[in-house]
């Protein structure tokens, strides 16, 4: 059984002593223990302390500190496990942060030597270079330590052509918990005999593994399944003689119950130069399963099987709403891909089996993809279903327990259809898809794990289940490992005998039973340490938003997190930048969402919505929606940090970059009635120095100058406006409207050229963007209803509102009817809002710009990404006859006020910068235009480079022009003025100087006041 906290060691104790005894970090305050209480299962344990070593010897050092306080140690990869292996009462060691070093590649002899830590993505790339891959590769493989595959025995799509983790170790440095440091691998009889001889902890540990294997053998023999995918038990037949005695290959899937792996040789196989993909749709998902023997006779290196009720929920869920269209017709479909050094042969092999399949009397739809982008975008799909099927809307969540199940592949379609009786019969639902070419199921499945009824059917079910893969010679664990989900089914499976041999095997490694306990072997029961259980209630809380996707509940939105780990990548997509900055669990989203849940549970975290521990793992979040747009189950950490810091706050003082900052639009409209005056303040040496510290401005940051004349006062007053054609309403948004008022009037330009009468709102609005940032929920609903009565005629009326500043466009589209769910007109005004490359291609379709031949780079701002998509933009450029890359940066690091600040607000600012965007704006010739729409990625390149981004609309109106150079704006982004030196009340400026202060001052405590009133209301 697992341990009892109450039989753990003095934890003060025992992190004084790891803190004195290793140069990495030792955490043992609350809120890392709550980071790691559990990992991508149904379970929870909360860990004495976290450990994350700074080099192999601090691995060395902590472990032997936890043997002198008892300690059990539980060492993780990325915390991904679907099983519960990952968590439980004991010192957790995370090695992902540091020990993550390809250490060798060796082309020659094709092995790689890696550390624990090591991302599979990164050794990937490395033996890229030479023409060289590491075969098995699970969905999060851009994620996923080889520590932790080595734990698990991972596969992934391409164990077709390579194996399991297991059989790509050559061998693995481990040490045990009694401090035995030694080598492992494929052992011949002489040298076994050697070791033995040899005596001491080694010669112990070998004899007892040649007794265990030679009184089991043929019981291995009989009981372990010959199918290509088992990884229930330990890996007991790679020590019959006719496997080797490869110690290495039977430690693999050993979970961290046994040893510490602190170094990995491991096999890399040749990687296809070319690959083909064909999708062939079947009636439903049994029949396809029917059909892989035959497949696999033509050697495909992958073959996925997914059925219609995975795409039905994305589609629901709008994941990837353009790819699914890609798919054949069908109501299950199998995605089989070829591999050969040239693409005419992989072409050949997808040929020649679209034409046998082509002859068969019940012919599947068939689809070959040969364009790499496309068949990146089916392989997404599948590698989406795992998110896909977790939070349904208008559905119970569905959860791991049965995931992972194997059979024999030709036994593969009558498995399903047993499978899928049983679940109508327990009245459960879920979509499948998996390996089908190696008879590997996945399935998430609506258990109710929260009440006892429910959570005694879930066990009942997890026997009946048992008893049906058994049934077809399977395994109930085909990939994922036992942990404590299965640990209880392996009797069943092996029987008792075996099951003694699991525990005579991991006695011989770990005779203290402190490595990883309560996992594999004696291990609690798979309906205990549950994340939820019968006891599972929350409180009820009051919050702004309304959580419309969570029922209306915040606790029910901390669950939507289910613990895979995307945001934990290092490349690609836009989450999350604070965690490819930091390589922190703390800031990822997977961290944060963590925290939230078990601040909820108010155990360890007892402080509430007061928690420091999740204050300052939020205070890194940009808020950039990232995670919202990214995220599988569409974790939305940008609401719930704003909701979190409305509560937090609440009766408190902010920092005073909240007023400074958040307030923006009250003093942009201040400094429009003397612009002048207000950058003399924010722009001249001394001044600026000054201002900065009192606004809690970084100091390496300009602060952006405000423009002579606002876009409102240029609309007003010019001359020549389109009337009479279909009106439009320009939103004139703070950012432009008073810093880029240029970017506004050419929204004009190509707003009237398209056709359209130009309007503004008859008031000066702020949609409140930046209140979001400081929790200011009350002051930020109050702001979005005054939109709406001054806008009441044109919502109703059906007026497009079209806005430049993509930021602003996500508060309409998103937070409005989060904050406002049950007001008709919030809900038009989302309907109707439109970014302009959206309006351009819905409402005028038929405008057509001249052509601009020229190349580009596109940032996009990551609500834009995340909220509307950047398929307008692009379509738009391409109607230009823009030649444009848009870059794969996520964010740009400035995330409105956020890169602004000081401290460690600057730092992850510019690291998000540094990682693509900022040095690929850098590279770009002279003459190519840098596409940015949001003012905040604007202006991280105007401050951090010496190019000058423009917004699409610049761009369009470049293009009316006939222009093919960059519109003036200065680069530095100092106030421009008149030729005569005025800027409006500029004349006046230093006789005005201490008014404005002064008027500053108060307009700053009125605007607290009123917040704080608001708030308390």
């Amino acid at each position: 059984m697992h341990p009892d906290m109450a039989g753990q060691p003095d934890a003060a104790k025992l992190a004084a002593d790891l803190r004195a005894a290793i140069r990495g970090e030792v955490r043992f305050d609350v809120g890392d223990r709550a980071l790691y209480a559990t990992d991508a299962s149904n379970y929870r344990q909360v860990p004495i302390g976290v450990v994350l070593p700074a080099d192999t010897e601090d691995l060395v050092r902590a472990v032997e500190v936890c043997r002198r306080h008892e300690a059990p140690v539980l060492p993780r990869g990325g915390g991904t496990s679907l099983a519960g292996q990952c968590c439980n009462v004991a010192v957790v060691i995370d090695c992902s942060k540091y020990l993550n070093w390809v250490i060798e590649v060796d082309p020659e002899r094709r092995l790689a030597r890696v550390q624990p830590g090591v991302v599979l993505d990164d050794l990937r790339d490395a033996a890229e270079r030479h023409g060289l891959t590491f075969g098995p590769d699970p969905a999060t493989h851009d994620h996923c330590t080889l520590g932790g595959m080595i734990g698990n025995n991972s596969c992934g799509v391409h164990s077709v052509m390579a194996g399991k983790t297991a059989d790509n170790v050559e061998a693995l440095e481990v040490l045990t918990y009694d401090g035995v440091r030694l080598r492992v691998g494929r052992t011949g009889e002489d040298e076994l005999a050697g070791i033995v001889a040899g005596g001491g902890r080694r010669g112990e540990i070998y004899r007892g593994l040649r007794d265990l294997r030679d009184r089991y053998a043929d019981l291995i023999r009989a009981r372990f399944p010959d199918i290509p995918r088992c990884v229930s038990g330990y890996n007991l037949p790679a020590l019959l003689p006719e496997n080797g005695f490869d110690v290495a290959r039977a430690l693999v899937g050993s979970e961290g119950t046994c040893v510490t792996v602190l170094e990995a040789t491991l096999r890399l196989v040749p990687s296809p130069r070319a690959r083909s993909l064909v999708v062939l749709g079947y009636p439903d998902v049994a029949i396809a399963a029917d059909h892989v023997p035959a497949i696999l006779d033509h050697h495909p290196i992958g073959l996925e099987g997914f059925d219609d009720r995975m795409v039905e929920d994305m589609t629901r869920q709008g994941i990837h709403p353009d790819d699914v269209t890609l798919l054949p017709d069908g109501g299950g479909w199998l995605l089989v891909e070829f591999g050969a050094d040239d693409k005419k042969d992989a072409d050949d092999r997808a040929r020649e089996l679209m034409e046998e399949l082509g002859r068969t009397s019940r012919a599947p739809s068939m689809k070959r993809f040969d364009d790499p982008a496309q068949e990146k975008t089916i392989w997404r799909v599948r590698e989406a279903a795992l998110g896909a099927t977790a939070h349904v809307p208008g559905e119970a969540p569905a959860w791991p327990g049965w995931e992972d199940s194997a059979v024999p592949p030709a036994r593969m379609g009558d498995y399903l259809r047993d499978l899928r009786a049983l679940l109508d019969r327990y009245g459960y639902a879920c979509s499948f898809y998996g390996h089908f070419g190696q008879g590997c199921l996945h399935t998430r499945i609506d258990f109710d794990l929260t009440s006892r009824a429910g959570i005694d059917r879930f066990r009942a079910f997890l026997d009946d289940a048992a008893g049906v893969v058994l049934g077809y010679g399977g395994s109930v664990s085909g990939e994922h490992g036992d942990g404590q989900a299965r640990a209880a089914l392996l009797a069943r499976m092996f029987g008792e005998e075996l099951v003694s041999a699991f525990r005579e095997f991991k006695a011989l490694w770990d005779p203290a039973g402190k490595m990883n306990p309560g996992k594999v072997v004696d291990a609690a029961r798979p309906d205990e340490d549950l994340r939820l259980g019968a006891g599972y209630d929350p409180p009820a809380v009051k919050t702004h938003f309304s959580f419309p996707d969570d029922g209306g509940s915040f606790a029910r939105a901390t669950l939507r997190c289910v613990g895979i780990g995307a945001c934990r990548r290092h490349e690609g997509g836009t989450m999350c930048p604070s965690y490819m900055a930091t390589r922190e669990e703390e800031h990822s989203t997977r961290g944060r969402a963590r925290l939230l849940f078990e601040m909820v549970q108010g155990d360890p975290l007892i402080d509430g919505w007061r928690s420091e521990a999740v204050r300052d793992a939020l205070d890194l979040c940009l808020a950039c929606k990232g995670c919202k747009g990214d995220c599988p189950v569409h974790v939305d950490l940008a609401t719930y940090k704003a909701e979190f810091l409305s509560h937090y706050y609440a009766r408190r003082l902010r920092p005073v970059t909240a007023y400074s900052m958040g307030l923006i639009s009250w003093w942009a409209r201040l400094a429009a009635h003397a612009p002048g005056l207000a950058n003399t303040l924010t722009q001249t040496p001394l001044l600026r120095t000054v201002a900065k510290r009192l606004a809690g401005i970084a100091p390496e940051r300009r602060i952006p100058a405000f423009a002579p004349e606002t876009f409102a006062t240029w609309f007003v007053r010019r001359e020549h406006r389109i009337v009479g054609g279909p009106r439009v309403l320009l939103w004139s948004d703070t950012f432009n409207n008073h810093f880029h008022p240029e970017t506004a009037a050419a929204a004009v330009e190509v707003l009237e050229a398209a056709g359209f009468a130009v309007e503004l709102p008859r008031r000066s609005l702020c949609c409140g963007r930046p209140l979001y940032d400081w929790g200011m929920l009350g002051l930020a609903e109050r702001q979005l209803r005054q939109i709406l009565a001054a806008l009441r005629d044109e919502i109703r009326a059906g007026v497009p509102v079209v806005v430049l500043e993509p930021s602003c466009a996500s508060v309409f589209r998103d937070e409005l009817c989060n904050l406002l769910p049950h007001d008709e007109d919030a809900k038009r005004l989302a309907r109707q809002t439109y970014l302009l490359s959206e309006f351009l291609e819905r409402c005028a379709p038929d405008f057509r710009p001249p052509k601009i031949c020229r190349k580009a780079l596109v940032h996009g701002h990551c609500h834009h990404k995340a909220v509307m998509g950047m398929a307008a933009e692009e379509a738009v450029l391409r109607k230009l006859g823009v030649e444009f890359e848009t870059l794969d940066a996520g964010c740009c690091g400035m995330a409105g006020a956020f890169g602004f600040e000081r401290g460690d607000h600057y730092d992850v600012s510019i690291k998000a910068g540094e990682r693509v965007l900022l040095p690929a704006v850098r590279r770009a010739p002279a003459e190519t235009l840098i596409v940015a729409d949001g003012f905040s990625c604007r202006e991280q390149v105007a401050q951090t480079t010496d190019r000058h981004a423009l917004h699409l609309a610049e761009v369009l109106q470049l293009a009316l022009h006939g222009d093919g150079g960059t519109p003036h704006a200065s680069s530095e982004g100092e106030a421009t003025t008149t030729p005569d030196g005025r800027n409006g009340q500029g004349a006046r400026r230093w006789r005005a100087l201490a008014g404005v202060a002064v008027g500053a001052a108060v307009a700053g405590a009125v605007a607290a006041r009123r917040w704080e009133e608001t708030e308390r209301r």
